[in-house]
């Protein structure tokens, strides 16, 4: 029986990963890592309320055999450009650098459609950063998701993330060869193949938004 820690439990993707690790009879451990103590009552998690300033006050906690991290947050929750650069982009390298020096075996990771280092845009060039930083740690088992829009009950509307999944949904059945990845995803997809990745043989780093649905059927 295993131990999962689970970062960005109240997202999109997070929401769902929860509810399927609860059911899932390979753990026996949840720990969630949270900033506002949730309203979950299953005797499976274990909430470690986090002050994700100082990470290294919770390293004893972040221990365990699986680390799923869904952390994001957008310009709008996080206008400040550092607070938006540290969800984003510290946060993330700094769990993984924990979880690596306490032995995690398996790291999944929540990246984005085109994550790129050198890109100019903020937000897919700190997946990017978060990404070439977790190939660089060298996890037993690695898994790097980009999802392209999300489908799924936001707690907020997204007028222009609304707007997008509508039209892509529209052009799908035009998106074939290299442009499958840019289907609309549902977010429940994503966190049954972040599961996938870890329980079956899968000799792969990055999945894109096409790949996640393959192997999440």
């Amino acid at each position: 029986m295993k131990t999962a820690l689970l970062f960005g439990s109240s997202g999109l993707v997070g929401g769902h990963l929860l509810n399927q690790l609860i059911k899932d009879i390979n753990y026996s451990k949840i720990k969630l890592f949270v900033r506002s103590v949730p309203e979950i009552s299953d005797p499976k998690v274990e909430i470690i309320k986090t002050d994700f300033s100082n990470l290294k006050n919770n390293k004893e906690d972040i221990k365990g055999d699986d680390c799923f991290v869904c952390i994001g947050t957008t310009k709008k929750n996080s206008p400040d450009k550092d607070e938006y650069k540290r969800v984003e982009l510290d946060i993330p390298k700094e769990v993984a650098k924990i979880a690596k020096s306490n032995l995690v075996n398996s790291f999944i990771f929540v990246s984005a459609l085109y994550a790129n280092p050198k890109s100019s845009g903020d937000y897919v060039r700190f997946k990017g950063l978060v990404e070439e930083e977790l190939k660089e740690l060298n996890f037993p088992k690695l898994g790097i998701m980009r999802p392209s829009f999300l489908i799924g009950n936001r707690k907020e509307k997204r007028a222009s993330e609304t707007i997008g999944i509508f039209v892509f949904k529209l052009l799908s059945p035009l998106l074939l060869g290299p442009l499958k990845k840019m289907k609309p995803i549902h977010s429940e997809t994503v966190a049954r193949a972040m599961i996938a990745v870890i329980q079956n043989d899968i000799q792969q780093t990055i999945f894109e938004s096409n790949e996640i649905s393959e192997i999440s059927s």
